[in-house]
This record gives structure tokens, C-alpha cells and sequence, in this order.
């Protein structure tokens, strides 16, 4: 059963803007997706975090919350697998947290269109 259904829109032009945008970086992605972000040139990068972003508030939409305690934008990863499907993993107590909702499965989309970066993500009971 759906436990909820986020999306997020993101214009790259307003990623563009950042003035520092490797602390942007820092302030919301985990570990894995920083090591990422840094591997990539710049423009590729732009493109990354602001789907990144975009899926995290997707996420967070799906759950009903926003980001607030426990679960705040470094508490979500949103990696590839194999075959550039994003996956996400979680702190353990965002984990938690949303294992105590009832929440068995998540799934995430991301799609980008010129300067448009969006965001798709379900959660299942």
C-alpha cells in the first residue's frame, strides 16, 4: 500500500547561483553522494545536486514531514545502482524512523530537461 507521493522541481538556474557551491555540497549530501559530486566537472555537478536536492524534498514530501528531526537532507542518499537506478539509503535513524512509519519500500525518480530537474519518490507500506 502507498504510504505517500512526493515530487520536486528544481531550476538548475538557481542551482547555477550559488556562490559557493561545494558548500551547498557539504550542507546536504552524504558521504557517498559527496564523493560522487566531487568526481564530476563542473556544470555535470551543478546538474547532480540539484537532482540530488530535488529527490531528498521528494522524499520528505512522500513522508509528509519536511526535513526535520531525524531526518534532515545529509540523512538521505540518493546513489545509482548498476544499472543508474537511484536507490536510497538512509541514517540509521532516519532509518528508523521511518521503519517505525511502516514504510517497507521507497522508490525514487529523478529526470532532467534542460534547466529543469525533477524529482519523483513513493514510499509502500
Amino acid at each position: 500500500m502507498i504510504y505517500g507521493i512526493g515530487t520536486d522541481l528544481v531550476d538548475l538556474e538557481r542551482i547555477k547561483k550559488i556562490k559557493s557551491l561545494s558548500a551547498f555540497a557539504k550542507k546536504i549530501l552524504g558521504n557517498q553522494e559527496l564523493k560522487k559530486y566531487q568526481q564530476l566537472t563542473e556544470g555535470c555537478n551543478q546538474s547532480y545536486i540539484g537532482k540530488q536536492f530535488a529527490g531528498k524534498e521528494a522524499f520528505v514530501k512522500a513522508l509528509g514531514t519536511g526535513f526535520k528531526k531525524p531526518i534532515y537532507p545529509r540523512d538521505i542518499q540518493i546513489l545509482r545502482n548498476s544499472f543508474g537506478q537511484p536507490e536510497v539509503l538512509l541514517s540509521d535513524a532516519a532509518k528508523t524512523y521511518v521503519e517505525d512509519l511502516g514504510i517497507t519500500k521507497t522508490h525514487v525518480s529523478l529526470a532532467d530537461e534542460s534547466n529543469h530537474l525533477i524529482a519523483f519518490a513513493v514510499l509502500e507500506t
